[in-house]
């Protein structure tokens, strides 16, 4: 059976799209089956630019009437704190449509990437990976409780018409969609002060809606994450048993495969406790598991806890826990390295 190789989440943090292209695909080339333009520029915040879209957009505006939100790193640090966006008086939900930028942005960045693939700098048979965040990131980031049950179908029809822009601006067979889920994760360990009763079923359906929106080949992957605005994540987990239960709950509604399923694990869970719940996970065959494991300058940290990850599951890729959009540039280099060492000591 061939490894899966390494997956990298998205972000990068560094200058451009070409920089990102040229720097992943010479070190990590060989273990790759898609690459990230790194979310450079103003994406590099993940979706803090939709907020500013949010509002600057003329049917929305600050909801004087709704609390702040409080954003709270795991160590209970302040990280910032921000006014809700609602709809204007009189505005009709179901008539707005945002212009997102993320169809725009792939379409730039495919060009680099198949300008570099066509001179040889990036492997033939990569793929050009895109991020996409849900509707309930920044639903549940930036918008008033109030608004949120408008909000989110109808920024869900606004991503769904940039996802079909990219497919149809680019080839299906170079294509892989990456659907980034992470205020789901953090709902389904109640983070937030407002959490419908019906919260499962919700997003249990919206993952699905947004999985079988992806054409049937193109490569369509599903990232669960617990946030890393400074580069730390909002919530620690006890383990990985929310994961497992949110993984469990999609994938069957499902209509179309889902290529690759990427997990995070923190840097000090080597742990058999944190694993066990990867027994009851339940993946189709044609699913490539990638766990996020890999961490800066923890080589032997990152043996053991794939040593222990490899008591309850078989083959997975290697991956890092999240985006390196938020960390320190400096530490870039040091992280493909590491994903090149993990994979050179297991003889791939």
């Amino acid at each position: 059976m061939t490894h899966p190789g390494v997956h990298l989440i998205g972000s990068v943090a560094m200058a451009d799209a070409e920089s990102v292209f040229r720097a992943v695909a010479g070190a990590l080339g060989p273990w790759l089956k898609r690459i990230p333009d790194g979310e450079t520029g103003k994406r590099h915040r993940w979706i803090f630019w939709q907020q500013q879209m949010l509002l600057d957009h003329p049917a929305m505006q600050i909801d004087k009437d709704a609390e702040t939100l409080k954003l709270y790193q795991w160590d209970g640090q302040l990280i910032r704190e921000s006014e809700r966006i609602g709809f204007k008086p009189g505005i009709d939900p179901k008539t707005v449509e945002y212009e997102t930028g993320y169809a725009p942005a792939a379409i730039e960045s495919y060009a680099v990437f198949k300008r570099l693939r066509d001179a040889g700098a990036i492997p033939a048979g990569v793929r050009f990976q895109v991020a996409l965040p849900t509707p309930m990131a920044s639903g549940y980031m930036y918008v008033s409780p109030a608004a949120l049950t408008d909000y989110l179908p109808a920024y869900e029809r606004s991503l769904l018409k940039a996802l079909n822009q990219i497919c149809a601006a680019i080839p299906h067979q170079d294509l892989s969609i990456q659907w980034d889920v992470c205020q789901e994760v953090l709902v389904f360990e109640n983070y937030f002060k407002h959490r419908p009763a019906d919260y499962k079923a919700q997003i249990d359906a919206e993952l699905a809606r947004l999985g079988n929106a992806v054409p049937a080949d193109v490569e369509m992957g599903v990232h669960l994450c617990y946030g890393s605005p400074r580069d730390e994540h909002l919530v620690m987990p006890k383990d990985m048993a929310i994961l497992v239960e949110m993984s469990n709950g999609f994938i069957p509604r499902l209509t179309r495969g889902l290529d690759y399923l990427h997990l995070p694990v923190p840097k000090d869970r080597s742990d058999d406790a944190y694993f066990a719940p990867l027994k009851n996970l339940k993946l189709p065959k044609e699913t490539t598991l990638y766990l996020g494991l890999i961490h800066y300058d923890d080589h032997r940290g990152d043996m053991q806890r794939a040593a222990t990850a490899h008591k309850v599951v078989g083959e997975f890729g290697l991956s890092s826990e999240c985006g390196w959009g938020r960390a320190d540039p400096e530490r870039v280099p040091g992280l493909i390295a590491a994903h090149r060492q993990a994979m050179e000591v297991q003889g791939r």
